[in-house]
């Protein structure tokens, strides 16, 4: 081959090589923001506590108690999945409470 010829394919290989890593990154970067767009909306579908909602403390965690003694209204919903309650200090998780029927 000659020279012109050998530089001609060497710059269509590397051309072929750099478009090709580029149309990689693109497919990555899409998929990385539909699979977080999914993430999202199925987050705010599997919440398992609304503010306004009551949730009731299991019996273990307040021996003695009646349910209505242990039955408080959430305040606010954080980022993490835990609660903040009314009448109550402090952050909880879902395990604390007795499951929704």
């Amino acid at each position: 081959m000659k020279k012109g010829t050998k530089r001609l394919v060497g710059g269509l290989a590397l051309t072929a090589g750099a478009l090709g890593a580029v149309g990689a990154v693109l497919m990555r970067n899409s998929h990385r923001s539909r699979r977080a767009r999914r993430r999202e909306s199925s987050a705010t579908a599997n919440v398992w506590a609304r503010p306004g909602m009551n949730v009731v403390f299991r019996a273990e965690l307040m021996p003695g108690r009646d349910a209505s003694e242990r039955t408080f209204r959430v305040d606010s919903l954080l980022p993490s999945g835990r609660v903040l309650l009314q009448g109550v200090v402090g952050e909880h998780a879902q395990r604390e409470f007795e499951p929704v029927r």
